[in-house]
């Protein structure tokens, strides 16, 4: 039997073995720092997110109105369907819901509810509609703009005729969509 195998070498009184309190604290606040990464990486990524859903309200809405020109043909033709900048919703009209109507006044009921939607589902948003090309074929050209990524910062106040900047408040981006139709009668 070999003597110095089982013989340990004895540990000094008062050694610990296992991890030490400065080792777990540090390891705490590694892990802590990664979790408040993380977190604010979600947070960012949730916002981007909401930004995107933005953008594609927008283009369901922008293209909604070309759809209602498309099925009202004579009236969008005839220059119906024109709005001048704005940014409030009008009184829901609900005309045409229970009885027929004429091309323009379905083209009114068209814009009020068009309207309405667009002010429900964008931040801060304004629209035109602008017949750009009149008679047959006419274009038109709708234009829709939201305010989106709210920050703590101010920018420059928004510039209605160079359309650029920030909102009203100095907070935030103006994003537009402009979308084109053109429509045979």
């Amino acid at each position: 039997m070999n003597i110095q195998a089982s013989i340990r070498p004895a540990r000094p009184a008062g050694a610990q073995s296992g991890f030490s309190m400065i080792e777990i604290l540090v390891t705490l606040a590694i892990i802590s720092l990664a979790l408040l990464g993380t977190a604010g990486l979600q947070a960012y990524s949730m916002k981007l997110n909401q930004g995107g859903q933005f953008r594609t309200q927008a283009v369901f809405l922008a293209a909604d109105l070309a759809e209602r020109m498309e099925a009202n043909k004579a009236a969008a033709v005839a220059g119906s369907y024109v709005l001048a900048n704005s940014n409030v919703a009008n009184a829901l009209s609900t005309a045409c819901t229970d009885a027929a109507c004429g091309a323009v006044a379905l083209a009114t009921y068209d814009l009020s509810q068009w309207q309405n939607a667009v002010a429900a589902s964008l931040p801060q948003a304004s629209w035109a509609v602008a017949q750009t090309v009149a008679g047959n074929p006419t274009t038109y050209t709708i234009t829709i703009s939201w305010v989106d990524r709210q920050g703590e910062g101010t920018n420059a106040a928004f510039d209605a005729g160079a359309q650029v900047g920030a909102n009203a408040t100095g907070t935030g981006e103006r994003f537009f969509y402009t979308a084109t139709r053109t429509i045979f009668n």
